[in-house]
């Protein structure tokens, strides 16, 4: 190319077409997944967005193949054009034939390599670092035409990428992972409320919601804790007793360990004393020792029971949890049984 305008329009095509590939890599490791589907709901190139991050590796391996494709174009188009333009600038300031050449070698280097990392990479990973998701949505499209023309190459790329990673032991995903984990939310905790940016109370509480991840029914059983229970056969009588005893509102129903149901105490009190409870209880709530607190408080949740009853790997009953015990848990202070 000898016209400079035609290389100067060529230099400004290929450094855009740097920043777009850029700006796509940064986006989609910085966006939140969440952030893309709550507005994905409502915009093509969100729900674009979405499937991009859905096959990061691909889309990383496309920006990666454009980003340098762009610094081998600018190697061959705009290096030489400035290199030939200034060696005769050179050569008119006094300086030998070999001489200006060397040196007019390293200006078009300088010059090129500075309007690449410049404009075509770090202004742009700033941006997108900035507003990750909007650069995403914003970029989604093109990128998803560009994926598809290249599509064949990229996957053939990525699978041999895929194994270099797996012959060092290394399982390759498809997936940036998204939030934090606990054991970072944990550390993050200690040492806000180390610097003093978090006061302990909150510090405490928040540390106890992240126990709910590790903890399970069973760590919340209290020993030597029998619970209130009254026979099958009680009556309204028997339940209201047991109730004024413990100061519990729920009473289980059963024989020995066979707790089978649980009568709330309210159910009771349109009821004569000698009257049968058996028409006012309802099923018990229990599930294994194992299960995670998370999921339990959830599943009570879900199903509107403030007491689960806790069994081992056999049916055996070894205690009884209630919501109060799980909400404790996460607010050590002003709960009460």
């Amino acid at each position: 190319m000898t016209n400079p305008w035609v290389v100067v329009a060529a230099t400004v095509v290929v450094i855009a077409l740097s920043a777009f590939f850029v700006a796509v890599e940064f986006a989609l490791l910085a966006a939140k997944r969440h952030r893309l589907e709550d507005a994905a709901a409502t915009s093509r190139s969100a729900r674009a967005a979405l499937r991009s991050a859905g096959e990061l590796t691909v889309v990383l391996a496309g920006s990666q193949l454009g980003i340098t494709a762009c610094t081998l174009a600018l190697g061959a188009i705009t290096k030489p054009a400035v290199h030939h333009a200034l060696a005769p600038l050179l050569e008119s300031w006094g300086m030998p034939l070999w001489t200006a050449d060397v040196g007019s070698f390293v200006l078009a280097l300088i010059i090129v390599t500075f309007l690449h990392l410049v404009i075509g990479e770090m202004a742009p990973k700033s941006w997108a670092i900035a507003h990750p998701e909007r650069s995403a949505i914003v970029l989604a499209i093109p990128m998803r035409a560009f994926m598809t023309v290249f599509r064949p190459a990229l996957l053939g790329l990525n699978a041999l990428a895929n194994r270099c990673v797996r012959a060092v032991g290394v399982e390759p995903v498809d997936e940036a992972a998204s939030g934090q984990n606990p054991r970072a939310l944990r550390q993050l905790l200690e040492h806000s409320a180390n610097v003093g940016a978090l006061d302990a109370s909150y510090s405490a509480q928040l540390s106890s919601a992240l126990d709910l991840e590790s903890a399970t029914l069973g760590d919340l059983v209290r020993e030597r804790v029998t619970p209130t229970a009254v026979p099958t056969d009680a009556t309204v009588t028997d339940v209201q007793e047991a109730s004024r005893r413990t100061g519990h509102l729920r009473v289980l129903v059963g024989d020995g360990a066979d707790l089978h149901s649980v009568v709330h105490v309210r159910d009771t009190l349109d009821l004569v004393g000698d009257a049968a409870v058996a028409d006012v209880t309802r099923p018990v709530f229990a599930l294994r020792a194992s299960t995670p607190l998370s999921v339990a408080l959830a599943a009570m949740r879900e199903t509107r029971n403030h007491l689960v009853v806790v069994t081992a790997s056999d049916g055996r009953t070894v205690g009884v949890v209630t919501l109060a015990d799980v909400l404790r848990t996460l607010f050590p202070v002003g709960v009460t049984a």
